[in-house]
């Protein structure tokens, strides 16, 4: 298992984070009961563990692959660092400006035009206006959306959407980019373009965090991996070693799987 050495300065780092979701439920009643409570459920409370404990610290300039199977944690995570969800317990630290691409377009106005919601968009996220004047052009020519960027955005496929989310959020030039599963929309050649543009991120002393579960692009795009299970990190290193570790883990399963086996 590799871990990386803690730096003074680093973009994330995450202490002992553990997130848990209150949720409510009614309980499907008996027929005798449900006569005595004239057919009323019962409500009962469930707490769902999502994050347990927590613990990495990424270093500027690095880009982050996260993995794991459904329901592990990733998207909690992404959306922790983010500052969208408060950590139950823990703390975590973030160093520079953040951009998301944790679900495409929340925030856009679906009755406004494209070019309408590039401007919400970046001033949503910082961005003067004269920093939106100066890179506008470049968002648009990168959605490829033609004239469609001055049509209302209810009448985008969702394809077209995604395209002018993911636009804004990487010309937002950011500290730190978090990125959930963006690669999975556009057209082929899209996603080439998509996957150029993330590279350069990360390459200009960005940080970039990369939830995907396409092993190749982890490999193409990261220089660290995070694997998640249950809540926890299960291994932290190169991404080569633990896409290994986390192929064997799915191959075999996981009462027969242990760390003394990487």
């Amino acid at each position: 298992m590799v871990t990386t050495a803690e730096t003074p300065n680093p973009a994330v780092r995450v202490d002992n984070v553990s997130v848990t979701y209150r949720t409510t439920f009614e309980k499907v009643p008996t027929f005798k009961s449900a006569l005595r409570r004239l057919g009323r459920g019962k409500r009962e409370v469930h707490e769902v563990q999502a994050l347990t404990d927590v613990s990495f610290q990424v270093d500027h300039g690095k880009s982050i692959g996260v993995i794991g199977s459904n329901g592990a944690g990733k998207s909690t995570l992404m959306r922790t660092i983010a500052g969208i969800l408060p950590p139950s317990t823990g703390r975590i630290e973030v160093h520079g400006r953040v951009s998301t691409l944790l679900a495409l377009g929340v925030g856009f106005n679906r009755k406004l035009s494209g070019r309408e919601n590039v401007v919400l968009g970046g001033l949503a996220a910082g961005m003067t206006r004269d920093e939106l004047d100066e890179r506008y052009e470049e968002i648009a020519e990168f959605a490829g959306l033609g004239e469609f960027i001055d049509m209302p955005m209810m009448t985008y496929s969702s394809g077209m959407y995604s395209r002018l989310a993911f636009s804004v959020a990487v010309h937002l030039n950011p500290d730190i980019l978090l990125i959930d599963e963006a690669l999975s929309t556009g057209d082929a050649k899209f996603k080439q373009k998509a996957a150029r543009r993330m590279r350069e991120v990360a390459e200009n002393a960005g940080t970039m965090f990369l939830v995907s579960h396409s092993m190749r692009s982890i490999k193409k795009l990261c220089s660290e991996c995070i694997w998640l299970h249950k809540g926890e990190v299960k291994m932290q290193g190169e991404p080569e070693e633990v896409i290994a570790a986390y192929s064997k883990f799915l191959e075999v399963g996981e009462d027969v799987f242990s760390l003394e086996d990487m």
